[in-house]
């Protein structure tokens, strides 16, 4: 019983040191400016229409690839 005790202490004081240190490197952490966000937001959208219609593109062109080789094989015989 003494033992139970005392790993519950021992784990309480862990778990505050955890959140002091968590606390103490919040504080380190330098945010990113308004202008910054901004900026990465604008990147991302545009890399993810960019992409898409990269990847549109290539399904198209695959698609009649497909297309076109199985008229050619299925209207053979």
């Amino acid at each position: 019983m003494g033992n139970e005790v005392s790993i519950r202490k021992n784990a309480w004081d862990q778990f505050q040191q955890y959140v002091s240190d968590v606390r103490v490197e919040m504080k380190r952490v330098t945010w990113p400016g308004k202008q910054e966000i901004y900026g990465t937001t604008v990147m991302v959208i545009l890399t993810t229409f960019l992409f898409g219609i990269y990847f549109w593109i290539c399904d198209q062109a695959f698609s009649h690839a497909v297309s076109s080789a199985l008229k050619f094989f299925l209207h053979r015989g």
